[in-house]
């Protein structure tokens, strides 16, 4: 049943609410977005958009890299 009340045209966003940025990368770890992107996604254009995710596949072998944790920590 459609609200007819309650309507909102919202924006594609791959945003899942996992909002770190990695700091080598300069990536959200949830989103796989720049900052830039994400800080212009609601002014971009639907095509923009789409590009944007088309390539966030790509972008997840960025963040696969380990930075090291409590093992490198206690190796110094």
């Amino acid at each position: 049943m459609k609200d007819d009340i309650w309507q909102r045209d919202e924006i594609e966003s791959p945003c899942v609410k996992i909002c770190v940025v990695h700091p080598a990368a300069r990536l959200c770890t949830g989103c796989l977005r720049s900052i830039d992107e994400i800080t212009r996604w609601s002014k971009m254009s639907p095509e923009d958009r789409r590009e944007v995710m088309a390539d966030l596949p790509n972008r997840k072998s960025l963040l696969t890299q380990r930075r090291g944790g409590r093992a490198a920590r206690l190796k110094r």
